[in-house]
């Protein structure tokens, strides 16, 4: 308000505003154009000192979120008896929610409450801070969130390799002359685990001053269409095809690890293990020619500067965690990792490490605390696969699930087993969910919480800036006052966190924020390489000022960040500092962060960590059983979807049906297909019905179904969604399914039959 104030004294008008699209990993500086609180016009902000006016489809439809009918803007609440829904004030929701969740607490075991985190949560600055808040007084060991479907297998192989799950090194594309590409399609995706506006048009520029992109997929996508060469490869096989990269370094002595030589260990052992995984063993599989293989491991190691950079397509697979952990191992063993125009560490401004931070041996990471209760799998960075909570609701006994909180999350759509999943969340004693949407997973739920509008939050990239290809940071202030009827997602968030704990549904959210405040000022004094030890509690807090909730956590950060004035006032970042620069601060390229980044209990780099030792006989044993004459199903992503709300926007939902069965020339004449037939698609665990389109894009013996579509349930409220609603894939991927390192999915190389309905 008093930011507001001072900006409109007049009241609001016409104007232009900045800020980042929270709709992707890309970070995008958008230009709103604003009358009466209404967006008018979004455009790409050509001052953004990262994406400099770039801007996709995704950033166009900020204002059409803004103003969809669908959007819950009130509380919600469901009669069990009648199905219908009546919004209500916010004392009446959390006093339901009080009431539903009491009894199942008193109880005595609070696993018997779950929550589950969805993707958007990483977008949201109030949801990355406050969620701990919720998380630690819930007290229960049912964690989940979309982390295992999606990028864990990577945060595993980064833990276990540098100490740290956040230590993900980032392929320097602006720098690099040779860039080997798998299981991602970053000119639809923009990115992920890779931000970095425009990364087209970065990659264009990597080819036009005479680098080579390669890309491995067993899809044409429109990134293998730009790439200096496209190699088809067999969905699940990655691993095979970098393991026998890694032999052919060994084999002919092109192994060369630059000044990382003192601060890696494990080199042998990772040369004992590659040894049987020749190119010549692993061609049938991979369908990669071993001749190919060997030709890119020579270009990789005789670049001048190179790097690998494997995404989701290598994550969701059987074996997405060793494939995760061969692709760092490669950057090292040809000198690129922590390199320019290699794959290098970001130093971001809130949470990186200061010029003075000390190196030396860490904690380094552990998993497997406490096993599910029914499957027995192994917790990994507090979290159970999410492709056990459908079994940990339905499964009587002590420690059974009774209750959901969701936050933000569509996992009935976005996870295994989908049909499994929708009955087990109908069959819940209670479930409440943060959302602002009535969707599959939210219309299971007793009470709805809905988010305020995006121009009523202020917004940084908390995440993303730690997977950043420059050191950037850009905030963006809430533009407009919150309406009468909505509450900043940070109070709602307090509020379920004291319910949960027993403090009430009556807790005063001003003094929870000002304890929360204090355990994150005394954290950040305590720390070994402290910069502020020498001040109080009260102290810092007189320096924050007046703000309150998540702005408050983020200025502590960003001044005691590696750029942060540690409270001196000598001109280093504050948050005032970003509010005075609409446009972001560029802190410049990444820079060699070893040894300094690394955390394990050696205080080096960990090639060889015992899990992944061990798990390579798996991968041994595999390579004599593979079927390489199953039909397999991948997915695939749409520039202009990202997440399943997505859907509800006519703009980005606009044009063909983009949910078909995508399939090779030669399987479908064998089975007697053309496209625009509907086709029945089998698995294990499922099947569906959909229109097929033939294309080469793929590889024979692949057929390929978009994420996130199936919206044909009743009692949803996305009229746009239902509109066009396509089929779930996930009632084809079986949840029994996993890569037993991370706890992921394999939602990729599932076997399935296809056949023509008649």
């Amino acid at each position: 308000a008093e930011y507001l104030s001072k900006k409109y004294p007049q009241g609001m008008a016409s104007t232009i505003e900045y800020r980042t699209c929270p709709f992707c990993e890309a970070t995008c500086g958008l230009e709103l154009h604003l009358n009466a609180n209404k967006v008018t016009l979004v455009r790409g902000d050509r001052d953004d000192v990262f994406s400099q006016g770039f801007l996709c489809p995704k950033g166009t439809a900020f204002g059409h979120l803004e103003d969809d009918p669908d959007r819950l803007r009130t509380p919600q609440i469901r009669d069990r008896a009648t199905g219908q829904w009546r919004s209500v004030d916010w004392p009446e929701a959390f006093a339901a929610i009080e009431k539903g969740l009491a009894p199942i607490l008193a109880d005595g075991d609070r696993n018997a409450v779950a929550m589950y985190l969805g993707n958007p949560n990483v977008h949201s600055l109030s949801m990355l801070i406050y969620n701990r808040v919720l998380i630690k007084g819930l007290g229960s060991e049912n964690i989940y969130s979309a982390s295992t479907v999606d990028q864990v297998p990577k945060q595993v192989s980064s833990g276990l390799l540098f100490g740290s799950s956040l230590t993900v090194p980032i392929p320097d594309v602006d720098r690099t002359d040779y860039l080997l590409i798998l299981g991602a399609n970053p000119f639809v995706s923009n990115g992920s685990l890779c931000t970095a506006p425009d990364l087209p048009g970065r990659l264009r520029a990597l080819i036009k001053r005479g680098g080579q992109m390669v890309v491995v997929d067993p899809r044409r996508t429109k990134t293998a269409e730009e790439a200096s060469e496209h190699l088809f490869i067999r969905p699940g096989t990655d691993a095979y095809f970098l393991f026998a990269l890694v032999n052919v370094l060994f084999a002919e002595n092109l192994v060369n690890l630059g000044r990382l030589s003192d601060h890696c260990i494990g080199l042998d052992g990772v040369r004992s293990l590659a040894a049987e995984f020749t190119p010549e063993a692993v061609e049938e599989i991979c369908r990669i020619d071993a001749e190919t293989i060997s030709r890119v491991a020579r270009e990789l190691s005789r670049a001048k500067r190179a790097a690998v950079y494997a995404r989701i397509g290598t994550c969701v697979q059987e074996f997405g965690t060793l494939a995760s952990w061969l692709v760092d191992v490669i950057n090292v063993l040809t000198g690129n990792l922590d390199r320019e125009g290699g794959a290098m560490f970001p130093n971001p401004a809130a949470g990186g490490s200061r010029p003075d931070a000390k190196s030396g041996p860490g904690r380094g990471v552990s998993f497997g605390r406490r096993q599910s209760r029914v499957r027995g799998c192994p917790e990994i960075y507090g979290e159970f696969p999410v492709a056990c909570l459908a079994e940990e609701i339905t499964t009587p006994g002590s420690g059974q699930v009774r209750a959901l909180i969701t936050v933000a999350g569509n996992p009935a759509v976005s996870t295994p087993d989908s049909d499994v999943l929708n009955k087990a969340l109908a069959s819940l004693d209670f479930m409440v969910s943060v959302d602002i949407y009535r969707n599959e997973t939210t219309r299971h739920a007793d009470v709805i919480l809905p988010s305020p509008s995006l121009l009523a939050r202020s917004h940084y990239d908390i995440a993303f800036y730690q997977l950043s290809i420059r050191n950037i940071a850009n905030y963006s202030p809430a533009l407009v006052p919150l309406a009468d009827h909505e509450m900043p997602e940070w109070e709602v968030l307090l509020r379920l966190g004291a319910i949960v704990s027993g403090l009430g549904s009556e807790v005063d959210p001003a003094a929870l924020d000002d304890a929360l405040a204090t355990m994150f000022i005394e954290r950040s004094i305590q720390r070994a390489d402290s910069p502020i030890s020498h001040l109080t509690v009260e102290e810092v807090l007189q320096h924050l000022g007046q703000r309150r909730g998540p702005d408050r956590i983020l200025d502590l950060m960003l001044r005691t960040g590696p750029y942060g004035d540690v409270f001196t006032g000598d001109g280093g970042l504050t948050l005032d500092q970003l509010e005075d620069n609409p446009h972001g601060i560029d802190f410049g390229p990444l820079q060699p962060r070893v040894p300094e980044v690394l955390r394990t209990p050696s205080g080096k780099i960990e090639l060889a960590p015992e899990p992944i030792v061990a798990d390579v006989g798996r991968l041994s044993s595999a390579l004599s059983q593979y079927k390489n004459d199953e039909l397999v199903l991948i997915g695939r992503r749409d520039l202009r979807s990202n997440n399943s709300w997505m859907h509800n926007i006519k703009i980005l939902i606009k044009g063909k049906d983009r949910c078909t069965l995508q399939m090779h020339p030669e399987d479908a004449t064998r089975i007697g297909i053309q496209s625009g037939q509907v086709v029945r698609v089998i698995s294990r665990v499922g099947e569906l019905e959909v229109a097929a389109e033939v294309t080469d894009s793929l590889m024979p013996g692949v057929v390929s179904l978009p994420h996130g579509w199936g919206h044909s349930v009743d009692e949803t409220q996305m009229a746009v969604a239902e509109s066009m609603a396509g089929v779930n894939s996930n009632i084809l991927t079986d949840g029994s399914l996993l890569d037993p390192l991370s706890g992921n999915a394999v939602l990729n190389g599932i076997p399935v039959e296809v056949s023509l309905v008649s």
